[in-house]
């Protein structure tokens, strides 16, 4: 009987060891299988591309590890997120402009350097596989050509989970690969653009517009959240860092950056005496004006379009925030949250955001207010998460 027990547990023992092994081998499959992926991702990367400096090969084996690594689902499942196709250092201290477009609209992202002249995050969405392989080779391309890409932006891809981002085929090389200066790679972009509608994609993929931002933000302890086609007033990047360096009373503050847009024809201005002059003659209006009145009306814009001019940025006055507000403004997380969390809004004197074109309700696309009412639903999810994360709070969304 002892005989036979003892046999027993040998022969558990050897299964055991078995198992393992297999369990062993496997992941050693799993293991070269991965990295001969990335061989070849590597491989192909470096047929597709010519030869170039040293500062461009770092974007290059940026692009490459990122691709490799295949990107990671979301928490929903719904879209996978490639971090860091484009990385560049970052102070904490400092103020990202954190914005996120289609493919297309990644045009906008040259006024955009023109006027923040500090570190920017951009998060791209590609609806359709050859989307996602032409936002590699646009990264590359951006990157390569323009050093101000190369020393101030990061970049993040996000796509449909059932799609993956690859170097395309270098025996069909896009003209994006062919460019030689970052004027040709905007003027390109330009051409392939499609105007189209507010986020229509063409597709039956949602925008994600909520996974987008918060990829834009992610890690910054100051950031101003913005549309990609919407432009800063001139120095306000400076002028925030010079508030932030001088002062540390701003930790419990969100400073608001007053949003307005502006007829598509018209230059955009470059300070507050430009912008009246064109808010006075019609021009120019609030944001969202003619969607969602009440959506920005909080700002006070007839408090602030007569405050005395001056020199310094600085805020001008307190605003309680009110449902359903949807300031843009410089701090981390999100607006509600903040107003739960004890933070005070206030609204810089000088500063402004204007968007390219009038917002109007016949140029979004037929899903738009299925969206609203799907993301109604999520803001009432995100009221209840509220509450638990802060029970003692008097303020409420």
């Amino acid at each position: 009987m002892q005989m036979s027990y003892a046999i027993r547990c040998a022969f558990y023992q050897l299964l055991l060891a078995a198992l393992m092994l297999v369990a062993m081998l496997q992941l050693l499959y799993l293991s070269l299988l991965s990295g001969l992926h990335g061989q070849e991702e590597q491989d192909q990367y470096f047929e597709f591309f010519p030869p170039s400096p040293r500062s461009v090969d770092q974007v290059k084996a940026q692009l490459r590890t990122a691709l490799a690594s295949g990107g990671v689902l979301d928490a929903s499942g719904d879209y996978r997120v490639y971090r860091g196709l484009l990385k560049t250092t970052m102070d904490p201290n400092d103020v990202i402009l954190a914005t996120h477009a289609s493919v297309d609209n990644l045009l906008h992202l040259s006024g955009l350097l023109e006027r923040w002249e500090g570190p920017l995050s951009v998060s791209v969405f590609a609806a359709t596989k050859e989307e996602a392989q032409l936002a590699t080779v646009l990264t590359y391309a951006l990157s390569s050509h323009c050093p101000d890409m190369r020393a101030r932006v990061a970049m993040h891809l996000v796509c449909p989970s059932r799609y993956e981002a690859a170097v395309p085929d270098p025996r069909e090389p896009g003209e994006f690969a062919l460019l030689r200066s970052c004027q040709e790679v905007f003027d390109k972009l330009a051409r392939v653009a499609q105007p189209g509608i507010n986020y229509a994609l063409g597709t039956n993929v949602s925008y994600p517009n909520n996974l987008l931002r918060n990829l834009a933000r992610e890690g910054a302890n100051y950031a101003l959240v913005i549309d990609v086609d919407m432009v800063p007033s001139e120095g306000l990047w400076r002028g925030l860092r010079e508030m932030l360096d001088q002062s540390k009373q701003w930790a419990g503050t969100a400073l608001v950056v007053p949003a307005f847009e502006i007829r598509r024809a018209r230059r955009m201005p470059t300070n507050k005496n430009e912008l009246l002059q064109l808010y006075q003659v019609g021009e120019v209006r609030p944001f969202y004006y003619g969607l969602c009145t009440p959506c920005q009306a909080p700002t006070n814009y007839s408090r602030w379009v007569n405050l005395p001019e001056e020199s310094l940025l600085r805020p001008a006055y307190v605003v309680p925030w009110q449902d359903p507000w949807e300031p843009f403004y410089v701090a981390g997380g999100k607006a509600c949250e903040l107003h739960v969390a004890g933070f005070d809004f206030e609204v810089l004197n000088e500063g402004f955001l204007v968007h390219k074109g009038f917002k109007e309700a016949l140029k979004f696309h037929p899903q738009k207010e299925a969206e609203n009412q799907h993301n109604k639903i999520l803001y009432r999810q995100f009221k209840q998460e509220l509450k638990a994360k802060y029970p003692d709070s008097p303020r409420h969304c």
